[in-house]
């Protein structure tokens, strides 16, 4: 894609990726979204392809919209979301996907305070009762983050097992694809974690593997 993004030249290294996306949340935090390209001719543009500069892999809930969060448009971002941004083989083939066919520079895997399935998680930790339905599976993803958050500090809160949470989620993704251990080895693409804070809307940075400074 050759057009004008942004304000600037679409981002194409890890650096020029992360730049972008906290510049989009600083605008989101002060109020001062510019609501980039979701006009008429930024749609047209996309109808034979598309080359997003971020593959975001967040938390399903309803306050964690990447696009709005973040300041982006159409074609600017692909994204995953399950509850508690657990990894199963679809949620990991499709942050490949992103490598593989789009070349994306900068992957995040993003959490938020006052997260419902860390908050699951921890209950069943404390009490030894696990939720029903397939629910179940997804706080036995998340107990390993949890205890870890526990071990560090046993008065550990729901918001630090949640940055906890979304660091060990970050080393999966490198120690479970070696598609993205090898874009990230090789300088094609980064890994950052991110813990969104409802309160202000910032996007705070807990983890990043591979080159985000220009």
């Amino acid at each position: 894609m050759t057009g004008e993004e942004h304000g600037n030249t679409h981002p194409g290294t890890p650096a020029q990726a992360w730049a972008t996306l906290m510049e989009g949340n600083m605008r989101f935090v002060e109020s001062l979204a510019s609501h980039p390209n979701q006009d008429a001719a930024r749609r047209a543009s996309l109808m034979n392809g598309q080359h997003p500069f971020v593959t975001i892999f967040g938390c399903s809930d309803s306050r964690l919209a990447a696009e709005i969060i973040f300041d982006m448009g159409l074609g600017d971002a692909f994204v995953v979301r399950t509850a508690g941004h657990v990894i199963d083989n679809t949620a990991l083939g499709s942050i490949e996907f992103g490598e593989e066919y789009l070349d994306v520079p900068l992957i995040v895997v993003l959490g938020h305070d006052s997260c419902g399935a860390v908050t699951a998680t921890k209950d069943s930790v404390e009490t030894g009762s696990m939720p029903a339905g397939h629910v179940r599976g997804i706080v036995e993803l998340i107990t390993p983050s949890v205890l870890a958050a526990l071990r560090a500090d046993s008065a550990s809160t729901v918001n630090s097992m949640v940055a906890e949470h979304v660091k060990q989620t970050a080393a999966r993704l490198l120690e479970e694809s070696p598609i993205v251990a090898g874009a990230v080895a090789s300088g094609k693409t980064a890994v950052v974690g991110l813990s969104y804070h409802l309160n202000d809307g910032r996007a705070e940075l807990v983890h990043s593997s591979g080159a985000i400074d220009a």
